[in-house]
Parts: structure tokens; C-alpha cells; sequence
């Protein structure tokens, strides 16, 4: 099947990988959109919402290509947890992780000039108890900064910290890979 070249606005390096590695041709644009959304949206519904709000603010035609955005976001105890803000807000994201199930949910938006397509994909992932030391380690050598709830699952806390995954692992990397190939598919 011949596909479209994807203009995958995101600077996420994770999102870059994924889409390398499934050999979709995409090229990297840039779109600058606030992540800000409506509070009473539900958790899978922020998602999708700033999904498709980064799309709505590419402004240059897309013609034969397909424009891709994505969002993810970290759920627990009715709270969405994004990028942390500083090392203190990283702690407190970790500490609330540390030994419970949290849900990862990413939205996609999938656009052309005449139409426009958004779902999402939800992952549950269990830590293991984290020590405050684990915890520390694990900020400052991993710089957790730029990942939403304050954690890689492709690095140290997916290799240690991670008890249990029920989902797609590339959705809680940041692209639910398989999902998508299927949405892009019926899409084009």
C-alpha cells in the first residue's frame, strides 16, 4: 500500500522513533499551541481535545500529505498529570506513582485539508513501590522533565520500575503505534 508522507507535528524524539521504525514516511513540523483545556473534560477527552487543538493550529495547507498530533497524558485519582514543571512537581508525580496502577492515555488527530479523524488509546501500568532514593536517582539521571507524569517507560523506570503493563507500551511511550496504523489506514 502506498501511503501519504505524515507531517507528524510533535518534537517529542519518542513519537520520531516509532514512526521511523513502522517506515511510514513522515517529516517533523513545527506547530506552537498552549496545552491548556477545559476542566471538565474527561481524561481520555483531554487528550483528544489537545490533540486535535495542536492540529487546529498548523496553518499551512496540507495537501497530499496527512498532518498527525499527538497528546499524552498520565491519569490517576482523577487527575491528569502532564510534563512536571520542575524537580519538585517530578517528585510529587513519582511519589503519587510509586506502587499503584495509573492509566496513559494519548489521543491522536489525524487531519487533511477536507477531513479530520481523532481517537485515542488507554494503557494501565503498575509500579513497583519506589524508594525516595529511587525516586531522586531517577530525576536526576533521566531528566524526566519533557514526559508526561514524570517518567520514560523506555528508560530505567520501564526496565525497574514498571510491576505490570495491560495495553499498548509504544501508547504509554507516546504513540499508540498499531492503533494508529489501523486508524491511518481507514482514514486514507
Amino acid at each position: 500500500m502506498q501511503f501519504p508522507k505524515i507531517l507528524l507535528a510533535s518534537k517529542s524524539p519518542r513519537r520520531h522513533e516509532i514512526l521511523a521504525k513502522c517506515e511510514l514516511p513522515f517529516e517533523v513540523v513545527n506547530i506552537e499551541a498552549e496545552e491548556n483545556y477545559p476542566s471538565e473534560l474527561k481524561n481520555e477527552e483531554v487528550c483528544e481535545y489537545l490533540a486535535l487543538h495542536k492540529a487546529n493550529h498548523y496553518t499551512l495547507p496540507i495537501g497530499n500529505d496527512v498532518l498527525v498530533t499527538a497528546d499524552t497524558i498520565v491519569c490517576i485519582d482523577n487527575l491528569v498529570l502532564n510534563k512536571p514543571q520542575d524537580i519538585d512537581e517530578a517528585i510529587a508525580m513519582l511519589t503519587r506513582l510509586s506502587g499503584r496502577i495509573h492509566t496513559v492515555y494519548t489521543g491522536v488527530c489525524i487531519k487533511t485539508d477536507v477531513k479530520t479523524h481523532v481517537f485515542h488509546d488507554a494503557t494501565e501500568v503498575e509500579f513497583y513501590p519506589l524508594t525516595n532514593n529511587q525516586i531522586m536517582s531517577y530525576i536526576q539521571n533521566c531528566q524526566p522533565f519533557d514526559k508526561a507524569g514524570s517518567y520514560g517507560i523506555q528508560d530505567w523506570m520501564g526496565y525497574l520500575g514498571v510491576k505490570r503493563i495491560d495495553g499498548c507500551y509504544f501508547n504509554v511511550m507516546g504513540f499508540p503505534s498499531g492503533k494508529f496504523y489501523r486508524e491511518f489506514t481507514n482514514f486514507i
